[in-house]
């Protein structure tokens, strides 16, 4: 028993002289430099790490964050509102960019609908102005054929051929109408009746001599004019009266008239009729 208490004693001891030789090593080491000379400076020794963050060597996650036993509630929150700032900066963002992304699309669409009402105008007016080009050249081909026509009309106007012939007598110094007369005047006015394209040509003769002879012949001519146009309806400006007096009559060489009388032929131009 008494060497166990002695072993146990020799083993203490020995433990306290290893730990204290390295402390009186370093007690030496720090006062020699001091007692020994003035002029070497002091070396501090290095102060140990001090943690620089919140995590104190921790890794930063949401556990150690939780089991952190400095996490309280309102540090937590003090370190995420940076966090939730920029996120709501980033929801703004978006926001704005989604408000003006429909903007844009809007804009693009009513825009597209602008030009296609445009467009569907334009083709409108094109169809129109087609249509209206289509009737003007419809319009010029028949002004053209009415011109041809009429052209065709105007130089057919002087294209008439003798008809019949009526042959009213007249008594010396007289220019009324027989009961004769109005019969053949009739009879003539009978066949035109609903008829276009033809003229009334009115001759008169007369016995005597100069001035005399012209104005009996005029007489007589004028009495026939008279009849058709009041009794037959038949236009003035259809009938032509020459008042030749003495003159020889057509068809008997130099003879002349005795008495008094009138020739009435009817003109008729059946190419004018036909083109109309």
């Amino acid at each position: 028993m008494k060497i166990r208490i002695a072993a146990s004693s020799l083993l203490s001891l020995f433990l306290f002289a290893i730990l204290a030789v390295p402390g009186f090593a370093q007690q030496s080491t720090a006062t020699a430099p001091s007692s020994t000379s003035t002029s070497t400076a002091v070396i501090e020794p290095l102060p140990p790490p001090t943690p620089t963050d919140f995590w104190d060597g921790d890794d930063p996650n949401l556990v150690n964050l939780v089991t952190h036993p400095f996490a309280s509630k309102k540090y937590v929150q003090r370190m995420t509102r940076p966090i939730k700032d920029r996120l709501n900066e980033l929801d703004e963002i978006t926001a704005s960019d989604a408000t003006t992304i429909k903007d844009i699309d809007a804009r693009s669409q009513h825009g597209i609908q602008l030009a296609s009402e445009k467009s569907s105008l334009a083709d409108q007016h094109a169809s129109d102005a087609a249509t209206k080009a289509q009737i003007a050249q419809t319009t010029a081909t028949q002004a053209s054929t009415n011109v041809s026509t009429a052209e065709q009309m105007v130089g057919n106007l002087d294209q008439y051929k003798a008809g019949a012939q009526t042959e009213i007598l007249f008594r010396s110094g007289q220019s009324a109408l027989s009961k004769q007369a109005k019969d053949a005047l009739d009879e003539m006015a009978a066949s035109l009746k609903d008829q276009r394209s033809y003229i009334i040509e009115v001759r008169g003769y007369s016995s005597g001599r100069a001035d005399a002879a012209t104005a009996a012949s005029q007489k007589m001519a004028d009495s026939v004019v008279r009849y058709l146009v009041l009794n037959h309806q038949i236009p003035v400006y259809r009938i032509y009266v020459m008042s030749l007096g003495n003159t020889p009559v057509e068809g008997t060489g130099a003879k002349r008239v005795s008495g008094g009388r009138v020739e009435i032929n009817v003109m008729k131009n059946d190419l004018v009729s036909a083109a109309k």
